[in-house]
C-alpha cells in the first residue's frame, strides 16, 4: 500500500485563517450552532438517541467492528459520490448534500490561500459519514463527540439528555476521571463513536499530524470550543487545539455560503484527491 510521507510540518507552511469578516459568510458567527432556535425539530430528537446510546461498551464494539477497515476498498472521490445522498440530522445550520458541504468547506479554505493539504482536509473531513450507508443510524455517526468511560460534561450540547445513558449511573464511568488518569491525552481517550474517529483511521498514513487532529476532533466541540475535559488532555492536545479551531472556522462558518458549483469544481478536486490519495482507501 502506498503511504504518503510528509517532509515538512504544517507550522512551516500554513497561513493563519483570515478574520471571519474576510470569509464569505452572510450569517453572523453567533447564529451558527444555535440549538435553542429549533429550526429543525429533528436535532433534539437526534441528540436524545445519541446521548442515550453512546456508552463505553457501544464505542468499543464499534471500534472492533469497523477499525480493521476490511468492509470496502474505494477511491476517495467515489466515497464522496457514494455519500452524496445523506443529509445530517444533527446539524441545525445546513441542508446541503455532503459533496456540496465538502466543496463549500474546501473552497472557503482555498479562498483563504491555505496550502493544499489543508484544502484536501476540508474536502474529505466528513467522509467517515459513509458509516450511515453501511447501515449505522445517524446518532452513531454524526453530531458532537465527547469522551465516554468518564463523567459526561455539562458543557456538551443538551447535557440533560444523558440521563438515560447507562454509563451516567455506573460507579466508575460516572466519575470525573472514570477509566482514565489525569492528562492521559485524547489519543488514549475513547470518544463517542462517529465519523471523525473512523475517518482518522482510514487516512492516518496519508496526511500530516495537524490535518489528522482536524479530522479526528473537529466534532469534539465540548473540548475545542467549550473548554471541557482539559483534565484529560495532554500538552500535545493543547498545542494542536489551534489547528482544530482554525479548521472549524471554515467548516462551521462556510455553512452560510451559497451552494458551490459541483460540476465546475469537480476536475480541480478530483486532481487534488489523486495527489493525496493516489490509491483506493480501505474502509
Amino acid at each position: 500500500m502506498h503511504v504518503q510521507k510528509f517532509q515538512h510540518t504544517a507550522e512551516e507552511t500554513v497561513q493563519q485563517p483570515q478574520p471571519l469578516s474576510k470569509v464569505n459568510q452572510p450569517k453572523a458567527p453567533e447564529a451558527f450552532r444555535n440549538y435553542t432556535a429549533e429550526e429543525r425539530g429533528s436535532v433534539r430528537a437526534f441528540y436524545r438517541l445519541n446521548h442515550t446510546h453512546q456508552t463505553l461498551d457501544f464505542v468499543l464494539g464499534k471500534k472492533a467492528e469497523y477499525l480493521p477497515l476490511t468492509r470496502k476498498r474505494m477511491p476517495a472521490w467515489e466515497a464522496l459520490e457514494f455519500l452524496n445522498t445523506l443529509i445530517d440530522d444533527s446539524d441545525p445550520d445546513i441542508d446541503l448534500t455532503q459533496i456540496e458541504h465538502a466543496m463549500q468547506t474546501a473552497e472557503a479554505i482555498r479562498r483563504a490561500n491555505q496550502p493544499r493539504w489543508f484544502i484536501v482536509t476540508g474536502l474529505v473531513h466528513d467522509l467517515g459519514k459513509i458509516l450511515c450507508l453501511f447501515g449505522e443510524p445517524q446518532w452513531a455517526v454524526v453530531g458532537d463527540t465527547f469522551p465516554v468511560g468518564c463523567a459526561f460534561s455539562e458543557r456538551c450540547v443538551y447535557p440533560e439528555l444523558f440521563e438515560d445513558n447507562p454509563d451516567r449511573h455506573h460507579p466508575v464511568y460516572s466519575t470525573k476521571y472514570g477509566i482514565y488518569r489525569e492528562k492521559i491525552g485524547l489519543e488514549n481517550v475513547h470518544l463517542s463513536w462517529g465519523h471523525d474517529e473512523y475517518l482518522f483511521h482510514v487516512v492516518k498514513h496519508r496526511l500530516p499530524p495537524e490535518a489528522l487532529y482536524m479530522i479526528r476532533y473537529h466534532s469534539c466541540y465540548p473540548w475545542h470550543r467549550e473548554g471541557a475535559y482539559e483534565h484529560l488532555t495532554s500538552g500535545t492536545d493543547e498545542q494542536m487545539k489551534k489547528w482544530v479551531k482554525a479548521f472549524n472556522r471554515f467548516d462551521l462558518y462556510s455553512k452560510g455560503d451559497g451552494k458551490p458549483d459541483v460540476e465546475a469544481l469537480t476536475p480541480y478536486y478530483q486532481t487534488l484527491l489523486n495527489e493525496f490519495f493516489p490509491e483506493p482507501l480501505n474502509w
